[in-house]
């Protein structure tokens, strides 16, 4: 379970594999609860949610908390257990479109819309952390985005424009602060998210899932789903064991879906990103980083990280098609860091650990309805820690109310997301941003 090859092994077949959680900072930080049962006999209920993620965890409680008794969350693995459990932990409003593109696309009134449902996001994560947030959270608070290029204005005049039109309360931050807490070259100017949180993203996801059962809600894991079909009015879940008898289905299962719904798959393209904890640092960590705020650069091929409480660092970027081992995949992610912090040379590197992102051809969710009745809510892209919530919600809103809130996200439908060549493009993408990243550093900088 240590290799993070075990888990690309088959990107396009449904994952069926039965796991624990993988090896990582996050699954380190579990206790011994029990886990939710797997489904064995056939059971009936208003609605199935497929797929125990973030967004799958968050609808079913905005199911149970709209008033749909005993609504349904199947996993195939352990609640958590894909990118949702695995991710760098960052939580801001957005999406991975950037907000000025999202403008282009809709236009301003839409796009403080779709941009205002992430802020709500924010707000419900919060109130669903309450008496629990000393587990679940970080003590550091707020998050950097922090400049790669030499375009001072160009980061002041986006704070600017995110606090007026989007109500935001970004702060500029000059290179001479930035480099005060940050000891690097590769840095100048950057903008902080005063309201950013930082989460144990494994421990919030089950922890939604608990809120959704102590509400009525039935969650069952290891229960890898066969076969989904509609019979009458009503849908029929076949799990390995055990059968759902659901008045409507919706699909939260992104880069896991598989062959399970060809219509999702085929507008979803599964891309491996990875993530490294370091030893305990000590006194090392600051001479790089001494800020206790999450960090991102804007390179299209970042890096995000965040330094621990213990003193550790956890590193996370990268968007490969390739199967490192584990052993492999800590010399190339320790290569990146010491790319931006030369000083932590010799620094070893506890565990490394990777996982699928789904990601859409336009960068934004995938909210909606098919023709056949069933509904999705897929496709983050990479940003999901409050975008999942925010599609969670308006989808449950929907089923539970008629509410017609998640049409705002009908101008980004399922695209076809370039299958069978998928990883292909992919990495191929990624090469060409870290191409026009290094063209555009030697013009800018």
């Amino acid at each position: 379970m240590n290799d993070v090859n075990v888990d690309f092994a088959k990107p396009y077949v449904n994952v069926h594999q039965d796991k624990e959680h993988i090896d990582s900072y996050y699954s380190r930080s579990l206790g011994d609860e029990p886990p939710h049962p797997e489904l064995n006999e056939e059971v009936k209920t208003p609605v199935c949610v497929i797929g125990g993620g973030m967004a799958g965890s968050a609808l079913t409680l905005g199911l149970a908390e709209r008033g749909i008794k005993n609504p349904i969350l199947i996993e195939a693995n352990r609640i958590g257990w894909g990118a949702s459990g695995r991710n760098g932990g960052f939580i801001s409003a957005g999406y991975s479109l950037p907000p000025f593109d999202m403008v282009k696309k809709v236009g301003e009134s839409q796009a403080k819309e779709l941009y205002g449902l992430t802020q709500s996001a924010m707000k419900l994560i919060r109130r669903r952390m309450e008496g629990v947030e000393d587990d679940l959270l970080d003590s550091n608070t707020g998050t950097l985005n922090i400049s790669w290029f030499n375009e001072t204005e160009k980061v002041r005049s986006h704070v600017e424009q995110m606090n007026e039109v989007f109500g935001e309360k970004y702060e500029f931050w000059p290179r001479e602060k930035v480099r005060e807490y940050f000891t690097t070259e590769r840095y100048y100017d950057a903008y902080f998210k005063t309201g950013g949180l930082i989460a144990n993203v494994l421990k919030y996801t089950g922890h939604v899932a608990k809120l959704a059962v102590n509400l009525g809600a039935r969650v069952y894991e290891k229960s890898p789903v066969n076969k989904v079909k509609k019979i009458g009015d009503q849908w029929r879940v076949e799990t390995r064991r055990g059968t759902v008898i659901a008045d409507q289905v919706v699909y939260c299962c992104s880069a896991y879906i598989g062959n399970l719904k060809m219509k999702l798959a085929n507008a979803t393209l599964p891309v491996a990103t990875y993530v490294l904890l370091t030893e305990p640092l000590g006194d090392r960590m600051k001479t790089a980083v001494r800020a206790l705020h999450g960090a991102s650069d804007n390179r299209t091929s970042s890096n995000y990280y965040r330094p621990l409480p213990d003193g550790r660092l956890l590193w996370g970027g990268r968007v490969s098609m390739f199967h490192p081992s584990q052993e492999a995949l800590k010399k190339i992610m320790i290569k990146d860091l010491l790319h931006v912090y030369p000083q932590l040379k010799g620094i070893k590197a506890e565990v490394a650990w990777g996982g699928y992102m789904g990601y859409t051809k336009h960068k934004m969710p995938q909210i909606g309805r098919l023709k056949d009745g069933s509904w999705y809510c897929q496709g983050f892209c990479g940003h999901g820690m409050c975008s999942t919530v925010a599609g969670a919600e308006v989808t449950a809103a929907a089923i539970a109310s008629g509410e017609e809130t998640y049409k705002l996200f009908e101008p980004f439908g399922l695209d076809y997301a370039a299958k069978p060549f998928g990883p292909v493009v992919a990495q191929t993408v990624y090469w060409f941003y870290q191409i026009s990243d290094k063209i555009k550093e030697r013009r800018v900088n």
